[in-house]
């Protein structure tokens, strides 16, 4: 006869799993792509942007980076409505991990932009390339695969963060494993669950980054051998 804890750890996995693919891994994708953009944009305007937009985006960053995600999340879903602006639990999270994830990645592209050496800008003007398209073909690839490690390390975090959304009453994987807690009474059975859970995700998509760095540190020392070998020739 199986023992009870295993047979609530079988009753509750498929509820938490579902929690997991129809609410944590969608906010996670579309938060975090999201910031991707909103961060970029924010670096670009630190970076070349006039000084009353770096101004705004400089405090941006300062503003999120300096409170809790938490804190964020609660003034969107609990405070906004006080002065007449109620939005949706999935809709406030939304909102709260891209504004949070921005402030971040910002400062990450902003440092692998500046790690590009300035030669390569002076090389693309050279030979005739406008801003745009020197930032497009030569600075942009050269800085994506040194903000690879960083920004794949922000994705892991994010869906770990993403358990704080259950405080806004988002049914993801955490709140599925508080409500089945709250019936069965069971909350380290279930907590321990659903930390495993997280750390399976976390594990798999920390081997596919490892994957990924790998794939581009082997295309990386390919270029650099076919610019080497075409100096010599």
């Amino acid at each position: 006869m199986e023992p009870s804890w295993f047979t609530l750890v079988l009753d509750s996995f498929w509820p938490m799993l579902y929690a997991g693919f129809t609410f944590t891994i969608p906010l996670t994708l579309i938060t975090f792509t999201l910031g991707i953009i909103l961060g970029f944009i924010v670096a670009l305007i630190r970076l070349y942007g006039p000084k009353p937009f770096v101004a705004v985006a400089k405090f941006y960053v300062w503003l999120i980076r300096g409170t809790p995600l938490l804190v964020q999340l609660f003034l969107i879903f609990y405070a906004l409505p006080s002065v007449g602006i109620t939005l949706g639990a999935f809709t406030s999270a939304v909102i709260g991990f891209t504004l949070n994830i921005g402030a971040y990645t910002s400062e990450v592209i902003r440092a692998t932009l500046l790690s590009v050496p300035k030669g390569q800008w002076e090389a693309a003007y050279s030979i005739g390339m406008s801003w745009t398209q020197s930032l497009r073909r030569i600075i942009l690839p050269q800085a994506a695969r040194i903000a690879i490690p960083p920004l794949s390390n922000t994705f892991i975090s994010l869906v770990k963060d993403t358990s704080l959304a259950s405080v806004i009453t988002v049914p993801e994987l955490f709140l599925a494993a508080q409500r089945i807690a709250a019936v069965t009474y069971q909350p380290l059975i279930l907590y321990t669950e659903a930390a495993i859970i997280y750390l399976i995700i976390s594990s798999v998509l920390s081997s596919l980054q490892a994957r990924l760095e790998k794939k581009f540190s082997q295309k990386s020392d390919t270029k650099e051998l076919e610019n080497d070998t075409a100096q010599r020739h």
